[in-house]
């Protein structure tokens, strides 16, 4: 960890955490939640975020306002495939054929984070920020919370293979999701009464496979919420965790088409969740992981996950 040190919320209200997953391009539902959050007068204390979640969460770390979400909304609806992902199918293969560490530059990804606006130095910000970041070579979860912004969020939303690794504070970087795509544990690290986890990363939602990317993507995501799922099991006592509701989201990798609906929809059934999380009503319950036996009869694995329409766990999750 570099340069953190503890938070206090704000004495008239709970201190609050808001958890923003990575999930690539469909991390454009998190602005419909942000601004959800914020319509109803819920502002964090502290933001931990990874990916494109970690883009998200710096631009409202840096300025948690209405404002600040209309102009992360028009970033999200202006990107491109070819913005991000520069150079085509030829010079993707080409660089594999080099055996290059990358598939494309992060020019356009500069680009999009300049354009999202975070302040310069994690001392600026006026919310405390954790971006979370993989050490390639250790394999270490690194957690940056101190020095330069702009690095940081190029670390964690260096997409293995795709994306060039990032040199930051001697070491070498990746996307935090490979480690933690959920991040919802460092939000425990201070003095936190209720969470809100604004995950976009469901990796048995309806997305079509139809390349290897897509299938690669798809095992990675399956493997990292297995975590995800194993933390909600130890939410500490008397802590408040919500996790809110993403909508369905089959789009293609390289595919950012569409984002104002989605954003609307996550607006909506963020909304809805909060009201319900407000008037202390039960979540509904998303999916069932299940095992199943060779030759045999599916069955339960464990209890049904709680990453759902407003789940909302108080205390220790059983």
């Amino acid at each position: 960890m570099r340069g953190e040190r503890p938070w206090h919320g704000h004495p008239d209200r709970p201190v609050t955490a808001f958890v923003l997953s990575g999930g690539s391009n469909q991390g454009v539902a998190q602005v419909g939640m942000l601004r959800a959050l914020l319509e109803r007068g819920i502002t964090p204390d502290v933001i931990v975020g990874t990916s494109a979640g970690a883009l998200n969460g710096a631009a409202i770390a840096t300025s948690p306002t209405l404002a600040k979400v209309d102009e992360l909304e028009q970033v999200w609806l202006g990107l491109r495939g070819e913005q991000l992902f520069p150079g085509g199918a030829w010079k993707r293969a080409w660089n594999v054929l080099r055996r290059d560490d990358h598939l494309a530059s992060n020019d356009g990804l500069v680009d999009v984070l300049e354009r999202s606006g975070p302040a310069e130095a994690f001392a600026d910000l006026e919310v405390r920020l954790r971006v979370v970041t993989t050490d390639l070579d250790s394999g270490d979860e690194i957690l940056i919370v101190g020095g330069p912004v702009m690095p940081a969020l190029l670390a964690s939303a260096a997409i293995p293979g795709i994306f060039p690794p990032v040199e930051l504070h001697g070491h070498r970087l990746v996307d935090g999701a490979v480690v933690n795509l959920v991040p919802i544990s460092h939000a425990f690290a201070g003095p936190t009464s209720r969470v809100f986890v604004l995950d976009v990363s469901d990796p048995m939602g309806s997305r079509a496979i139809r390349s290897p990317l897509d299938v690669a993507v798809r095992a990675f995501a399956i493997s990292r919420d297995q975590r995800f799922e194993l933390e909600l099991q130890w939410v500490p006592d008397g802590v408040d965790l919500v996790v809110l509701p993403a909508p369905i989201d089959d789009r293609e990798f390289f595919d950012f088409s569409g984002g104002e609906a989605l954003i609307k929809q996550a607006h909506q059934l963020a909304l809805q969740a909060l009201d319900n999380y407000a008037a202390g009503l039960p979540p509904p319950r998303r999916r069932w992981w299940r095992r199943q036996a060779v030759g045999g009869e599916p069955r339960e694995l464990r209890r049904s996950s709680v990453a759902g329409s407003g789940t909302r766990v108080r205390g220790r999750a059983r």
